[in-house]
Order: structure tokens, then sequence, then C-alpha cells
């Protein structure tokens, strides 16, 4: 892949932040990179682990087959803390543009902010994430709100109706409830405020799926911002039910 690359083994050790004596010691096995470099090797060529470690590359000239059904290992990034538990990384709204880019470089979840969460709902096995939505497309969950997720690494494991974070190519980072198309190939995406129409993705746009389990927010509403929201609830069912009025009438 260096070669293909037209990298040095001094370009390469650069690029991923070593020595090239170590890049060296890896050709002429040596000596094995570790978990962090691999990481950062499968993200400079483009590939998932998977494919980095199992696949002859020197044989398959041809371009990694895009993974539709998420069989694959994808990169996943962890970040630890000195007591070798893995933390919860935060992607604020601030930094939803830069994860889109960034979410299998090692260097930057590790600059995200992060925290441990001791909580009996989260298993120690598994990885989450706490991802900042804005907008009210999730009504009643509000703008500013914090939803954390579990990394749901087989998406044939996605159940209907269910809410996800959802890191695309194209969209960036959204927030929907997730229902399968019977050939697989598509989602379709639902906002649980009506005014917001549904629409399908292919699969191949996926990037990363998180599972929401719970949420986090600092909007705590008195009786008087409840019953506002109903109003605005109900507000936005008349309109759309007027909408629909009228267009049958157009029709």
């Amino acid at each position: 892949m260096r070669k293909q690359k037209g990298y040095t083994q001094a370009d390469l050790a650069e690029r991923i932040g070593i020595k090239r004596a170590q890049i060296g010691s890896y050709e002429e096995h040596r000596a094995e990179p570790k978990l962090e470099t691999i990481q950062k090797l499968a993200y400079l060529f483009g590939l998932s682990l998977d494919e980095l470690i199992n696949q002859d590359l020197s044989k398959d000239k041809d371009s990694p087959k895009v993974d539709i059904e998420g069989k694959t290992l994808r990169i996943l990034p962890i970040v630890i803390d000195q007591h070798n538990q893995e933390q919860i990384s935060i992607v604020p709204v601030a930094a939803r543009a830069g994860y889109s880019h960034g979410y299998a470089d090692p260097e930057y979840i590790k600059e995200l902010p992060k925290f441990n969460l001791p909580l009996p709902e989260l298993y120690p096995d598994r990885s989450y994430r706490l991802f900042q939505i804005e907008g009210d497309s999730m009504l009643p969950i509000a703008d500013g709100s914090y939803i954390i997720c579990e990394y749901v690494a087989d998406w044939r494991d996605l159940k209907d109706g269910e809410s996800h974070i959802i890191v695309t190519k194209s969209q960036g980072i959204v927030y929907k409830r997730i229902w399968k198309e019977p050939d697989h190939h598509r989602l379709l995406l639902r906002s649980d405020n009506i005014l917001y129409d549904p629409y399908h993705i292919h699969i191949e746009e996926l990037v990363e799926v998180w599972k929401n389990l719970a949420y986090l927010s600092f909007d705590l509403p008195d009786k008087e911002d409840q019953s506002k929201s109903e109003i605005k609830q109900l507000s936005s069912i008349v309109l759309q039910l007027k909408k629909d009025v009228d267009e049958l009438k157009q029709g």
C-alpha cells in the first residue's frame, strides 16, 4: 500500500507520527505495530481494519469493495483512562462537522471531550458516545440535548422504529428513527416532528450508526413550558393536517 501511494518510508512515518525505522521493521517482519498504529494506517489508506489485517493487499490490486451490510470490521478509535477503562467521547454541536471527517482518526477522537459514566445500564464491553443534537426535528427531545448512544457494529441488527445517531458521507450527523427497506439496501429515516418529511438513504452512505439509549438535557421544563410544548406540537399537527387537506382539494 505504501508503494502504491508513492510514499517513501520517511513519508509514511511522518504521516502517522512514528519513526522511519519502525516502518522498516514492520515491512521486514522484525516487529508488529500497535493497535493505534494499525488504526492510523487503515485510516490513511482508506481501508477497514479487517481488510488491512486479513487480506493480502499485494495480490488484490482492485479497490476494496463497498460493504453494504455492515459485515466488515470498521475503524472505531476509542480513548481509555489510566485504569484501562474505555471513556465516552463527547461530540458537541460545534464538533459535528469535524467528526464527519475525523470519525476514524485516532488523533481527532483523542482531542474530543471525554468522561466516564459508571452506570449499571452501560456495559463495560461496549462502546458509547455522547452526541449533542440541534433543532426541533426530534421533539420532545429539546434542541441542545445530548444523546447517549451505543455503537452498532453490525447494521443487520438495526430494529425498525428505533432512534439512532447516523453518521453519513454526504449529510454528516443526523438523529432519526430508522426503518429498513425490504431489499436491505436503503433505510427510511423519520423525524418525530411530523413537520419534517421522511426520506431514504442508501446504506452505502452510512459511516457509523449509534443506537439511542438515553438523553441528557439541561433544559428542564416547568409546568408552563410543558404546556407550551404541547401546544406547539398540537399546532404542528394542525398545520400538517391543513396542508394535507389543501393538497386533497387541489387534487
